[in-house]
């Protein structure tokens, strides 16, 4: 991909960040500007002109947005009407019997498409793909009309076995085509080749839900970029790392969920293999949300059973992030019980936090931050006129401090506390419970605001260091540069080892290889190389979980297989079953255009830096409940081997770094920084 002058543009709940490199001149530029949520082209135009990008010169725009995640996470979406096998109508909303809350009768849920939408037709494959009812294609013509006439924008046909045999589905699509008003028809099989009908059902009624939305909001986008000059094709991030022409990825719409953090996750890798770490916990901190996840030996993990939320398993290959509800903007508050709660109610980018000044008047994490100190009123992005400590402290006060009987300062840590202990658990979800010990890795932080909490997050999750990327607050656009394209294959077989033909995995394999060519052929972009991932999710019989196994090739033999599986199970579990015989459930192939090496190492101006580590000034920051009067430097002046010792302030234009008192700073290549936790290893 020749990348002579690329745009990466992320936008996030509160923020649209924005990130361009010249191939060739080695400018780069960022921009930062708060997202539009009513029309988020608004914010990514805004961020183009504040960054002065002249677009008729950019050959490229590369794009991580949250439209189908904010709509299926909020429910609006595009009115979707259902048909499938008859007397399984229901399907998607008996799930799996489970509760939103497990240990209380408290809690709701809502099909994506409701029961008066969802149409039953005549059809029966087998699960071995015989067919035992012929498909009603008169019924199938009444169905597709009730749901024309209720108005429905979407169609979704999803039978029972369609996964072994498609030809009621491909059939039912085909006359369902002659007179839906668009081409908005999804099947479940085109989308997600697997059994459990609960989470293909729910892929493909996501998929069919957000397609109207994300194809007018991507058209909308290249329109306007267009009109002001820009002559290129716009690629979109997917979940899974990738990413796809904005003019293909309606096509497969469930694929871009979550698909703002997996750039960052992409970024974060790339980085660490820069920096020559290839263990990573990455911490991304944002002004909504916390995302989490685990990088081992280089490599994001993929995973294909993803809950974005309860009840909403999209399982189609995402980036294996977790979320919480603790960003900047979380709003702290005080329950019934008397105990301190952040988050996940946010103030947003409007009104915000109440330092934005923009009329918030609910506490909040980055309130918490000013009150201590730690973050600089004068260079706050987003305020308007600025507001004092003074109030502030009495909003602290007056919510938080009189209900747990503390001053404000003390309300202010008790926030921070709060928060950090939420995040470390999320990070602990992504680390011990897979049976990895987060002291093995480095925490990889970024976000606005996720290196004003890095150090203390490290302490208490016992991290010997933290990697703090040159341009923290701009990760998520950056991991949008350099991202490859990529295509994800998942095919069900449900075969016991042994007993399956080995020869059909190789030619699933094929297959799969080749459907992946055929995609990235139809990309407008050039690529350097195309590389393959292959791998089988594997289970014990008996099991209802999958551990997935990645191969060396696509004709593995069956000893492969069985020893892939005992060792995959053995690191993970740490249990031997000899006994019981395994089963192959998915064969996945991933097909990867890999893009051009990108150059971070002009991310901070050389130019700018000075010969010693000098601080710009001195402000009162709050440790541990005493204030120290902490020194505070402009990273884009530090020396390329700056070296500094807590406490200390780190300032630059899309983040602020907070150094706890005793921890060590070294810089690293690209102009990252590493911060040595003091007392870990």
């Amino acid at each position: 991909m020749a990348k002579d002058k690329i745009i990466g543009v992320d936008v996030g709940g509160t923020f649209t960040d924005l990130v361009t490199i010249d191939g060739d001149t080695g400018d780069i530029r960022i921009a930062k500007t708060p997202t539009t949520l009513d029309n988020q082209a608004f914010g990514v135009i805004n961020a183009l002109d504040l960054a002065q990008v002249d677009l008729a010169l950019v050959d490229l725009i590369v794009h991580g947005t949250t439209t189908t995640t904010n709509a299926v996470l909020e429910r609006k979406l595009a009115k979707t009407g259902l048909i499938t096998t008859a007397g399984f109508r229901d399907v998607l909303e008996l799930g799996r019997r489970t509760r939103p809350q497990p240990y209380g009768m408290t809690g709701q849920f809502f099909s994506i498409i409701p029961r008066d939408l969802r149409m039953e037709v005549a059809e029966r494959m087998d699960a071995t793909g015989n067919v035992l009812t012929p498909l009603d294609e008169t019924a199938l013509r009444g169905a597709v009309q009730v749901l024309v006439n209720e108005g429905c924008e979407a169609l979704v046909i999803h039978f029972l076995h369609a996964y072994a045999n498609p030809a009621h589905e491909i059939r039912a699509a085909e006359i369902a085509a002659g007179f839906w008003p668009n081409a908005y028809i999804t099947t479940g099989h085109s989308l997600l080749s697997e059994t459990r009908e609960f989470e293909r059902g729910v892929t493909a009624a996501v998929n069919a839900s957000v397609q109207p939305l994300l194809e007018r909001y991507v058209t909308r986008l290249r329109d306007e970029l267009t009109g002001k000059g820009y002559q290129g094709d716009v690629l979109v991030m997917n979940g899974n790392g990738g990413m796809v022409s904005s003019r293909l990825v309606a096509r497969e719409a469930a694929k871009t969920v979550m698909s703002g953090p997996a750039s960052g996750v992409m970024a974060a890798a790339y980085t660490g293999a820069r920096a020559g770490e290839d263990n990573l916990l990455t911490y991304d901190m944002g002004g909504t949300s916390t995302d989490v996840a685990l990088i081992r030996n280089g490599t994001p993990p993929i995973s294909n059973e993803i809950e974005v939320e309860y009840a909403m398993p999209i399982h189609v290959p995402m980036v294996d992030v977790r979320t919480v509800g603790a960003g900047g903007g979380s709003i702290a508050s005080v329950n019934a019980a008397g105990l301190l709660e952040v988050g996940p109610a946010s103030a947003g980018a409007d009104p915000g936090p109440i330092c934005y000044g923009k009329g918030g008047v609910e506490p909040t994490i980055s309130d918490a931050n000013m009150l201590l100190g730690r973050l600089n009123p004068e260079k706050l992005n987003a305020v308007a006129g600025g507001v004092s400590q003074d109030k502030i402290a009495t909003v602290f006060a007056a919510k938080l401090g009189a209900p747990l009987g503390v001053d404000a300062m003390q309300a202010a840590e008790a926030v921070i506390r709060v928060a950090n202990a939420k995040m470390a658990g999320a990070v602990r979800m992504v680390s011990l419970s897979l049976g990895a010990d987060p002291r093995d890795f480095a925490l990889f932080a970024f976000g606005g605001a996720g290196p004003l909490h890095a150090a203390d997050l490290a302490r208490e999750l016992g991290v010997p260091r933290v990697l703090i990327p040159a341009r923290p607050g701009m990760t998520n656009a950056l991991g949008c540069i350099v991202a490859d394209l990529r295509h994800d294959y998942v095919q069900t077989v449900n075969q016991p080892l042994g007993s399956e033909d080995v020869g059909m995995i190789h030619d699933i394999f094929a297959t799969q290889v080749a459907m992946g060519e055929a995609a990235l052929a139809q990309e407008s972009i050039t690529i350097r190389e195309i590389r393959k991932v292959f791998s089988v999710d594997m289970q014990f019989l008996g099991q209802s979980h999958v551990v997935r196994v990645p191969l060396d090739s696509a004709i593995p033999t069956a000893a492969e297989l069985c020893c892939g599986f005992e060792a995959v199970y053995w690191n993970r579990f740490k249990v031997e079953l000899p006994e019981i015989r395994a089963r192959i459930v998915n064969v996945n192939t991933s097909v990867i255009g890999v893009s051009d090496p990108v150059d971070l190492s002009r991310l901070i101006n050389p130019d700018g830096r000075q010969d010693t580590t000098k601080p710009v000034s001195y402000r009162a920051v709050v440790f541990d409940g005493k204030a120290h009067n902490t020194p505070v430097y402009w990273r884009d002046h530090l020396p390329i081997d700056a070296t500094l010792t807590g406490p200390a302030i780190i300032e630059q234009l899309d983040s602020t770094i907070l150094v706890p008192p005793g921890d060590r700073v070294t810089s690293g290549a690209d102009g990252n920084l590493f911060i040595h936790i003091e007392g870990t290893p």
